[in-house]
């Protein structure tokens, strides 16, 4: 599983990438709640998995 995280990192990066700017585009352009709770919660995701916790959290 490392080794596939290693090998593949620029492709997961990128993936990770358009996944929240999509998210993001979709919660500007829609007038509900429901999907910026969606998209909070796959920025949290995205932020833990590059380990952007305690002091480089990035602040909001």
């Amino acid at each position: 599983m490392i080794n596939y995280i290693i090998e593949n990192k620029e492709q997961l990066v990128t993936i990770a990438t358009a996944t929240v700017t999509l998210a993001s585009l979709v919660s500007a352009l829609t007038p509900n709640k429901t999907d910026n709770k969606v998209t909070a919660i796959l920025l949290k995701v995205i932020n833990w998995l590059a380990l952007n916790i305690g002091k480089a959290k990035p602040k909001s």
